[in-house]
């Protein structure tokens, strides 16, 4: 037995030391992935427990469904799924196509310096901190001050206070999500289309085929792989809004509107007198198998449609 199992890990070791640099160039992945996915979900158990912090997590009681329970039964359970969903898939629906058009767009420019120039100016939002973002998104519709309601006035209707209308909430955050990521999503699909093999053009223009025709017939079904592939991947984090923004353009008169998942969790579990560690990652546990089971339904419609899946 001793024999056969060397003879088994020689193979992997010496195709392990023939490859050494591609494990060296792993490595940083695999340890971020390590420590940050893997090793957390050791805390997930405070999901099940009345987690005390002098207990630790495997001295304190068990509690089983007590805090899921709770979050279903809860009054907040509704708003800020409801929130949460329809915040998303806003964002999802407006903001998805941007990118794919504006690699289209970009694919099609044949002046070398214009198309760089749009590229840098489309790229840099991407870059800017979420919290200089929405200072700036602030600053744009201050009530007495934005360049918004100065305009609005300019045309002689009255000012409005947009940071305090709960209906104006969902569509300030995906608009403005849309102009800081669209460039920098689209690089993904530019990639793509630099794949496509370029006799195709070349047969379509001879066939006098116009700019759209190729677009819409060489093109997208060119990146329609990569397309799905994304949107299966957008489709699971469904519920992952993250909390960051959310939270910076969050205040009293817009809570209605603006309370999700993510920030309700901060809440409850770090900026809360009474902190509720094991309320706090059950929510968050529910919201991650919720994802996890829209990815999969997501890939499965994918898969009965014959385009191209996760697995």
């Amino acid at each position: 037995m001793i024999k056969t199992h060397m003879k088994n890990s020689r193979p992997l070791r010496k195709q392990v030391l023939q490859s050494w640099q591609l494990y060296i160039l792993l490595l940083p992945a695999a340890t971020y992935v390590a420590l940050f996915k893997i090793y957390p979900m050791y805390g997930l158990q405070m999901a099940f427990k009345d987690y005390r912090a002098l207990n630790g997590i495997w001295g304190s009681e068990w509690a089983g469904i007590k805090h899921f329970e709770r979050f279903f039964a809860s009054y907040d359970f509704w708003r800020v799924l409801g929130n949460t969903i329809e915040l998303s898939l806003y964002d999802l629906i407006v903001s998805f196509p941007f990118p794919i058009l504006l690699a289209l767009m970009l694919n099609q420019v044949r002046a070398k310096l214009f198309k760089q120039s749009v590229q840098l100016v489309t790229y840099a939002p991407h870059f800017i901190s979420v919290v200089v973002l929405v200072g700036m998104v602030v600053q744009f519709l201050d009530p007495r001050l934005g360049l918004i309601n100065g305009l609005i006035e300019f045309f002689g209707y009255p000012q409005i206070n947009w940071m305090a209308k709960p209906e104006y909430f969902k569509t300030i955050y995906v608009l403005s999500g849309i102009w800081q990521n669209t460039g920098f999503a689209c690089i993904i699909y530019l990639a793509a289309l630099s794949g496509i093999n370029p006799t195709l053009h070349e047969a379509a223009l001879m066939d006098g085929s116009s700019r759209i025709r190729r677009i819409w017939h060489i093109d997208l079904p060119g990146i329609m792989p990569v397309i799905m592939i994304i949107l299966i991947l957008n489709a699971g984090h469904i519920l992952n809004v993250g909390y960051e923004k959310v939270l910076l353009m969050q205040n009293p008169l817009n809570l209605e509107a603006s309370e999700v998942i993510d920030t309700y969790v901060y809440k409850i579990g770090l900026n809360s007198p009474l902190t509720n560690y094991s309320y706090a990652t059950a929510i968050g546990l529910f919201k991650s198998v919720a994802g996890l089971i829209m990815l999969i339904i997501v890939n499965y419609a994918a898969k009965k449609a014959k385009q191209a899946t996760l697995w």
